[in-house]
Order: structure tokens, then sequence, then C-alpha cells
């Protein structure tokens, strides 16, 4: 290229025509042989400069000072070279742009002969310098990451028109490897509803999954994929018993679909509560934060600093569905023994009372605090111990069945209380039931048993 650009070079000459003669000037004369030539012997071609245009004048070999002669007329400063009786005439800036491409030729041969990396040689870059806080988050997000999946919950659906049996995705969420088992854990709601469920790895590689168990209660189920155990990675297992307020938390998750999304916060209040999205039932202890969980975060695990699991992302407060910085997760903790429970028998065997109660604000207007029984079957723990129930007499007229005031002991005003008692009761345990029947109270034994479906 730099050959090219030099024979097309108005500068460069092989055999053109010498330039015309110059009008107005004397004519170059050359000394005799006694006077000192100004040209070597005519062996040697070598360029010389004869006449040097300065000032505007032209200092010829006739002229022995460099002052303004009246033979020079012209008004560019010109070089005059011979070689070979041939004439040409340069300008100044003519000569630099040679100059100059005598430099690139010279360059671009350096660049060839010398053995250099091209992109070495023409970038420069620098490591990216990260301060002591984000190099931890960067490392924490790269070795959890692979232990968080993607869950897609399939549910058949007929098309109107032609009667077909489609299978479409009506929801997406997260999840999280337990063990090498191929145990995924996530949230109950996220496969609620699902003829099917595929786990999509952390490599994109998508596994269909058979539900082990679940818990509607606390909105924990366990699901299984058949995947090599090169590609699970359980994710580390830590304790929520001795977290603090303003500690930071990191969650991973897949929002909107966005598969492997990391939000950071801290924990904004601990032992909140919040209700079941499958049976209303409360949850205790729940983690509070304000890291951003979206629609799709939920079953994703809660990170502490270290990279320990300290929970499962649930649910958020928010009026339009979107983070509004106040999110919860389920303690891991409580998770533990829930999936310990499903893994084993493939369920959690929980103990109730066998009644339904009716709406806290119900019993509110009554003037009265407890839980008022609506319904207790005979089958059941509450009816074979003799609670009453509330019915309607002859006439039509209501009679309010017993009011549940404590359970050993432990005062009751709302189902909340009452929930919380029994989780910290088994199956089989024989609790004292204080009720207020009529305008008097009474205290009735009664044998907690499982639920009917879970026998």
């Amino acid at each position: 290229m730099a050959t090219s650009a030099l024979l097309n070079s108005p500068f460069f000459y092989s055999s053109s025509p010498p330039p015309p003669p110059l009008t107005n000037r004397k004519p170059i004369s050359f000394p005799s042989s006694s006077s000192k030539s100004l040209f070597p012997p005519r062996s040697s071609l070598n360029p010389l400069i004869l006449s040097i245009h300065h000032q505007n004048s032209l200092i010829t070999p006739n002229c022995n000072c460099n002052c303004n002669c009246s033979s020079s007329s012209s008004n560019d400063n010109k070089y005059l070279f011979a070689k070979q009786n041939r004439y040409f005439f340069f300008s100044s800036a003519a000569l630099d742009s040679l100059l100059l491409l005598c430099a690139s030729i010279a360059l671009s041969i350096s660049l060839f002969v010398v053995d250099v990396d091209s992109a070495s040689a023409f970038v420069v870059s620098t490591p990216r310098k990260l301060q002591t806080d984000e190099l931890a988050t960067v490392r924490l997000f790269q070795e959890n990451t692979p232990s968080v999946v993607y869950i897609t919950n399939l549910a058949v659906r007929q098309d109107a028109f032609t009667l077909d049996v489609l299978e479409v995705p009506q929801g997406s969420g997260s999840g999280f490897v337990w063990d090498k088992q191929g145990h995924i854990v996530t949230n109950y709601h996220v496969i609620r509803g699902a003829s099917d469920l595929r786990v999509t790895l952390a490599d994109q590689t998508t596994y269909d999954a058979k539900v082990v168990g679940f818990d509607q209660d606390k909105d924990v189920a366990v699901l299984r994929v058949d995947a090599p155990k090169d590609k699970l990675r359980p994710i580390p297992v830590g304790i929520s018993a001795d977290l603090l307020v303003g500690q930071k938390v990191f969650a991973i998750g897949n929002p909107f679909g966005l598969d492997h999304t990391l939000t950071t916060g801290v924990i904004s209040g601990l032992r909140r509560e919040i209700s079941s999205a499958a049976t209303g039932r409360p949850i205790q202890d729940v983690i509070q934060t304000d890291a951003a969980i979206n629609p799709g975060n939920s079953g994703g695990p809660l990170l502490d600093s270290s990279g320990s699991l300290i929970g499962i992302n649930t649910a958020i407060y928010s009026p339009s569905g979107a983070s509004s910085g106040v999110g919860f997760s389920i303690p891991v903790d409580t998770v533990g023994g829930i999936v310990d429970q499903l893994v084993r028998f493939g369920k959690v065997t929980r103990p109730i009372l066998g009644i339904k109660f009716a709406p806290d604000q119900s019993v509110e207007q009554l003037g009265v605090s407890g839980v008022l029984v609506l319904d207790a079957p005979a089958s059941g723990p509450a009816g074979k111990a003799g609670l009453q129930p509330t019915k309607r007499d002859a006439y039509g007229r209501l009679i309010l069945g017993d009011i549940i005031t404590s359970v050993n002991g432990k005062k009751v005003t709302n189902g909340s209380d009452l929930y919380r008692i029994l989780d910290q009761c088994k199956v089989g345990d024989k609790v004292t039931v204080e009720v207020l029947r009529g305008d008097h109270k009474e205290k009735i034994p009664v044998t907690l048993e499982p639920k009917a479906d879970e026998s």
C-alpha cells in the first residue's frame, strides 16, 4: 500500500519530461574548470542543491551573496535539483509530504520485520480494578449461580376451535439444588396447578421434574430431576436463628423470566408473619428484606454475605405487584425440617384440631376474644373430644359454638395464635383446650391427629 502511494505521488519521477523553462531568469552558467565547480564529477550523479530560492530571491552560482538579486522573480520557496541534466522544482510542503511518506514506509516495514502481536501493538488494556466488597459480591454470585435453577410451570389447555389439547406455560419461578440426588426446593405456589414441570439448570440444560412432596401451609415444595451428579451443585445451607437486622443479603432468581439475576439489600426486619398463599395459614419468623424481589424470584435463595442459604424468597408487599422494597423470605431453619420430611416421607405430618373457625373479624364484632368454632366433624379430634360447633335451632336462630380462648395455658386471641401453638406440637400430643361455652368456661382435653389426607 505504501509502495502504491509512492508510485501515484506527483513527486515521484522516473522518466518524466523536464519542467518548462523558467521565464525572466538568467540561465545557469557553469564556471570554468579553473574555478571551483559546484558539481561533483558526472560519474557521481547524486542530486545536489544548485540554487536555493530564499526570501523571494534565487541565489544562483553567479551570485556569491545571500542578498536579493535582480535575477530572481519567483514568489515560491523552491529547491532546484539536478540529476543527469534534469531539473526538478519542489515546494517546501511537497518535501515535507515526501519525508512523511518515507517515515510511513519505514514504519510499515518495521511492523512486518519485527514479530509483534497486532492486538498488543495497538491496544493497551488495563485490568479492571474492583473494590473489596465488589470482588466479594462477584465471587458470591459466581459460586452460587450454578445452584439456582429456573422452573417452568406447564398446564394442559384445550383449544376452543380445534379442541386440540396443548401444554402451555402458565407460570415460572426459581428454585435451588438441595442435594446430589437431584432434589430441587422451591415454593409451593410456583408449582401449584401444574400438569408438568421443567427445570432448567445453570448450563441451560432442561429436565422434566417430578413432585416429591409439598407443604401448602408453609409454601414449600420439593421436586426431583434425573440429572447427572456432576451438573448438580447443592447450595450451602446456613442458619437463620442468629440473623441481625442490617446485615447484607443477596437474592438470586429469575424475575420476569430473566434467568440468574442478582439483587442485593439488607435484612429490614425479623420475626415477621405472613399468610400462606394456598391455605392462609400463618408462616412465622419470616425474614423481611429490601433486596428487590419480583415475580419470578419466588422459590429462589436468599443468601448471607458468606454465600450460605438463610431463606427462600416467597412474597412481596406491593400494591403494584412489583418490588417495593418490602420482600419476605421463609427462614432456612423452618425450611430445613420441612424438606427433610418431604424427602423421607413425601409429606409433612402436622397436627390439627380438626375444626373450621370463623374469620377473626366476626369474633371481634361479638365483643369477645378467641377462635369461634364453626364446625367440628365427629370424626376429627375436636369432635371426638366434644367441642360444640355453631348451629341453628329449630326456629332458625343462630347458636354460637365454643370459643377457644387458650391451648395448654397459652392465650388464643385469633386464628394465628392457634396455628402458632399447634406448630409447636406433634401428632399424638394431648393438649388442654379452654373454651367459652355460653357464659362459662370449660377445659377439654384433645388428642391431636394428622390431616386425613396425610395419614
